[in-house]
């Protein structure tokens, strides 16, 4: 797994190559690896790629499960100028993983939201779960989110919506109207529901954060192109090809 600057930069570079539109970034502490918020070490990734690669949409990660301060997870809001990302994450409700929680209350999503629109930086609205679409549709009549709306859809965790296609289809059915969707499934459910979203006419999510293995049986860790290469392979298969970055750039609005 990437964990210095210099390594995200180098991995990102790599997956724009093979037709990633989107890339949703985490900072690290380089000695450590441990995860980090400061927008001191986000800024070195942002500038890395984009001295080399100015349309590739760029997401920021403002995450729950290791800060819970509001001024630690919106210190990457405060970048700006080409340092500025495109999106950042915005996670609409509190929910367990395997061995840690997530914690985010409804005062720290709308206060993420409020500072996300003030900076023009759009929300990456992650959802585990069909009851955080209504939050979506709530914060959407409170005048916190605005057209382009932009889903992450994620199955597969152990205590939410699990990976099938009756959940997923609920869970789009729900999505606000125009709403630009993407799958996710969280370890081995990342493939099945990859697949799904293709199949469904959606985007995709995949990478290391959710899945770390190439494999079912666990036999290869996987790397982040390898997963895009695979993801590929079957779009094309049955007819189907990402955006283009600047088509995606254009969709979403930034």
């Amino acid at each position: 797994m990437p964990i210095d600057p210099s390594e995200v930069v180098e991995d990102v570079l790599n997956a724009s190559e093979l037709g990633v539109n989107m890339v949703h970034l985490h900072a690290r502490q380089p000695d450590t690896g441990e995860p980090d918020y400061r927008k001191e070490i986000y800024a070195e990734i942002i500038h890395g790629i984009r001295k080399k690669n100015k349309i590739l949409v760029l997401t920021v990660s403002t995450s729950g499960r290791q800060f819970s301060e509001f001024e630690k997870r919106s210190d990457v809001l405060d970048l700006h100028g080409e340092l500025k990302p495109d999106l950042a994450s915005l996670t609409l409700s509190s929910l367990n993983f395997n061995k840690v929680a997530s914690i985010n209350s409804p005062e720290m999503i709308q206060a993420l939201a409020r500072k996300m629109m003030a900076k023009n930086i759009r929300p990456e609205l992650e959802v585990f779960d069909i009851g955080m679409i209504n939050y979506a549709n709530y914060l959407i009549r409170k005048g916190l989110l605005t057209t382009p709306y932009y889903f992450n859809l994620i199955l597969g965790n152990i205590a939410c919506a699990q990976a099938n296609m009756l959940n997923l289809g609920l869970m789009i059915k729900e999505l606000p109207q125009g709403a630009i969707w993407s799958v996710g499934g969280i370890g081995k459910y990342q493939l099945p529901m990859n697949v799904m979203a293709i199949i469904a006419g959606g985007g995709v999510r995949v990478g290391l954060e959710d899945n770390i293995w190439w494999d079912e049986d666990r036999t290869h860790l996987a790397t982040n192109c390898e997963l895009v290469e695979r993801v590929l392979r079957i779009a094309e298969e049955i007819g189907r090809k990402p955006y283009s970055q600047a088509e995606a750039r254009s969709l979403l609005g930034v």
